[in-house]
């Protein structure tokens, strides 16, 4: 099979033998079953396509599209590799949110970590009630209970053609078999080992992962194979899940074996909106994502005169955009949280009429003092950086937006014995204690308080843009609080200054949320300094570093060719596939 490579570096495309197999219930799942043979369907593009955070995520999507898969099935085989091979962030360990499209319909599944049922909303906090540093951080008790596997379990019962075993095939011969490791991943492995020194048993499975060594994970290649052959029920209510359990035990974390087999993904409907003669189809609460992409791409639109012949990144540009994204923080840490236990108002926040309102407020001249800014139905949300992304599309014209996490990197540091899964930290994502803001800043209300089975609020923002019913954009990215702004601002690239795929991706990304006031954090990558710095400053703001802005993963489709980019800040691959 012929690859257009539109890869940073070179990769290489792995066969394996196409495995048929049955697959197990999971718990109150359908029953056992083996997929019929699809009825083949007429292409619609031109080829797949594929732009993922590393090489091997690509050749899975590869052997996949080969044996005739479609997008989920490409996209759940992509998630179980990257648990393999992109440690940092890909899991099993942890959970996500994911945006499809398929014939022709939109549909979103939240399998986002739940608190266990022994969390408790005081559990960070110490006798005088200030946050304990770290707790939530490091270790067992800053781990929510994982909905990876219940997710792609889902997704791929529901929509995909291929058999389970086939699309966990790739997964496991790396975990069983290795994958060389790369300076990007090595270097991020150090620097978590020092994190994690004293703290978790991190070192335990992977001060062997060393630059350049083929790194193999025996205990992870039995754990994918039991999923393989037994479905999510290992994971929650088998072998797996005693192995989680009987890691948190003695004090160590809360997570019992009751957690893991009440644990499950949720169908939900996903947030659309129409904008620029777009339909856009993105990710509803617990995410705070998809209403905020809303927000700024409909209030930017709402500012259009204020806009007008404003250069891309110019120091007004920077500053219009900042007041547009100071009210979207404002609305996001007052009224988001998960729609299970709090009633989020999702229409008003994203009605016409309300972003206008809020447009309305705009200086356009002078950064809006803080006191002036409050939440406009009656301070941003914990969060870390370190999440992925991946984006596919198939030939029949099927997408997948999945943006999945363990929230830092490498999580909670903390490993289940006997498995090789890494845990997230994902606990950090609720608000500790309102009002007290986090490690990036932000601060969040009781509405993403901790309560056992609640869901922490997200700024995962899988989406994807639809015109006249079929794809056209299909996009998303790591980033913590930054990743919806990231997105905003890319597509503001693409659709409003006409850059090309690429250009749109790797231009210059910079953040505002709120708190700290009137800061503007900018990246290494493209950093706003010299004349530019000074422009920025005279207008009132403070300018900081960040050390990451994204690491965007996005396809493309104009008539019937996909064109696929992934972030030049990363070290991911993206392909279109004949």
């Amino acid at each position: 099979m012929k690859l257009i490579n539109k890869a940073k570096f070179s990769a290489t495309t792995f066969a394996f033998a196409a495995w048929v197999s049955i697959s197990v219930g999971f718990i109150d799942a359908a029953p056992a079953h083996a997929k019929p043979p699809a009825a083949p369907k007429p292409a619609v593009l031109s080829a797949g396509a594929i732009a993922v955070a590393d090489q091997y995520g690509a050749d899975t999507a590869a052997q996949i599209f080969r044996k005739g898969g479609n997008a989920v099935d490409a996209a759940v085989a992509v998630a179980f590799t990257l648990a393999v091979t992109y440690p940092e962030a890909g899991n099993i360990g942890g959970g996500g949110l994911m945006t499809l499209y398929v014939d022709g319909k939109p549909y979103f599944i939240d399998y986002r970590e739940r608190a266990p049922l022994a969390a408790t909303k005081n559990m960070f906090l110490d006798a005088q009630g200030n946050v304990i540093e770290g707790k939530s951080l490091y270790g067992g008790f800053a781990v929510g209970v994982p909905g990876t596997v219940a997710g792609m379990w889902e997704a791929q019962r529901r929509f995909g053609r291929l058999t389970w075993k086939q699309v966990l095939a790739p997964a496991i011969k790396y975990a069983r078999e290795g994958f060389i490791v790369s300076e990007q991943l090595a270097r991020r492995r150090a620097k978590a080992s020092q994190e994690f020194a004293g703290k978790t048993n991190f070192d335990t499975y992977f001060s062997g992962m060393k630059e350049g060594v083929n790194f193999k994970q025996p205990d992870l290649a039995a754990v994918l194979t039991r999923i393989a052959e037994q479905g999510a029920k290992d994971f929650y209510d088998g072998k797996t899940a005693d192995l989680i359990a009987a890691s948190m035990s003695g004090g160590n974390g809360l997570i019992t074996k009751q957690d893991l087999a009440q644990y499950r993904a949720v169908w939900r409907e996903p947030i659309q909106a129409d904008w620029n003669g777009y339909r856009i189809i993105t990710a509803p609460p617990p995410s705070s994502g998809g209403i905020g992409l809303v927000q700024l791409l409909k209030m930017k639109a709402d500012l259009a005169l204020a806009f007008k012949g404003v250069a891309l990144n110019s120091p007004q540009y920077i500053h219009l955009i900042a007041e547009i994204e100071k009210r979207v923080f404002a609305d996001r840490a007052q009224y988001l949280g998960d729609p299970d236990f709090y009633k989020v108002p999702v229409e008003q926040l994203t009605s016409d009429a309300y972003i206008a309102r809020r447009a309305a407020e705009v200086n356009v001249t002078n950064p809006t003092s803080l006191e002036s800014v409050r939440p406009g139905l009656g301070t941003s949300l914990p969060e870390k950086a370190e999440t992925t992304h991946f984006s596919v599309v198939d030939k029949w014209g099927n997408a997948v937006s999945n943006t999945y996490t363990i929230n830092g990197y490498f999580g909670s540091g903390m490993v289940a014995k006997g498995t090789g899964i890494v845990l997230n930290d994902e606990m950090d994502d609720f608000s500790a204690k309102p009002g007290v803001a986090n490690m990036f800043g932000v601060v969040g209300s009781d509405a993403n308080s901790i309560e056992p089975k609640k869901r922490p609020l997200s700024s995962m923002t899988p989406t994807i843009l639809t015109r006249d019913g079929k794809v056209s954009l299909v996009i998303g990215t790591p980033g913590g609080s930054r990743i919806f702004t990231s997105i905003f601002q890319v597509i503001n690239n693409l659709y409003d200054f006409n850059l090309p795929l690429a250009q749109a991706v790797g231009e210059m990304r910079f953040h505002h949320q709120l708190l700290p006031a009137n800061t503007i954090f900018w990246e290494p990558y493209k950093p706003i300094d010299g004349d530019l710095a000074r422009q920025v400053e005279a207008k009132g703001y403070v300018l900081k570093e960040q050390a990451f802005n994204g690491d965007i993963q996005v396809i493309r489709i104009e008539g019937n060719k996909p064109d696929a980019v992934s972030d030049p800040r990363g070290r991911g691959v993206a392909w279109v596939i004949p």
